[in-house]
């Protein structure tokens, strides 16, 4: 991987603006403030959108397709996106806790401040995704992060987990 990733397209929402927004139609849009927690979109697509301060709390968006999207302040816990495909992708300061993207295809993706606290990226397939800042507390799958870019001081921040992904045993001195 050279570089950061790229960041995505801005909706072109027009003249006509945010408008009403439902989650199995988010193209050219920007969301603020809504609640799709538990919605079922298996092989959703959205493009060209960004979601603020939006709920998906246990979304199952399962095969979904998400290009050029900003989530800002959203909170995505639980979601599952396995086999998912997304491309110009940014998650800004994001609850992603137990967030499943088992499978799912990341190219140009950026986590910032995001928690991802015992998510799953085991089996997927990353391509200049860069982390910054981010909780990868009980991350499963971290053999998936190889390639992606991190700071120094978030490599020193998840050694263990890094070590845990390896097999390394970690000997506490005295």
């Amino acid at each position: 991987m050279v570089g950061p990733p790229t960041a995505p397209y801005p909706p072109d929402t027009g003249d006509a603006g945010p408008g009403a927004v439902e989650l199995h139609s988010l193209v050219d849009v920007i969301a603020a403030g809504r609640d799709w927690a538990g919605e079922r979109a298996p092989g959703l697509t959205i493009r060209r959108a960004e979601l603020r301060h939006c709920r998906l709390t246990g979304a199952q968006l399962g095969e979904a397709t998400l290009a050029d999207v900003a989530f800002d302040e959203c909170r995505l816990d639980l979601v599952g996106l396995r086999h998912a495909t997304l491309e110009r992708v940014v998650f800004r300061d994001c609850r992603m806790g137990e967030c499943d993207l088992y499978g799912a295809s990341l190219h140009d993706v950026l986590f910032e401040r995001c928690e991802l606290r015992e998510a799953t990226l085991s089996a997927a397939r990353l391509e200049r995704v860069e982390l910054r800042a981010c909780d990868l507390s009980g991350l499963r799958g971290a053999e998936a992060l190889r390639g992606a870019r991190m700071s120094w001081h978030d490599v020193l921040e998840n050694a263990p987990l890094f070590a845990t992904a390896l097999g390394v045993d970690i000997v506490v001195e005295r």
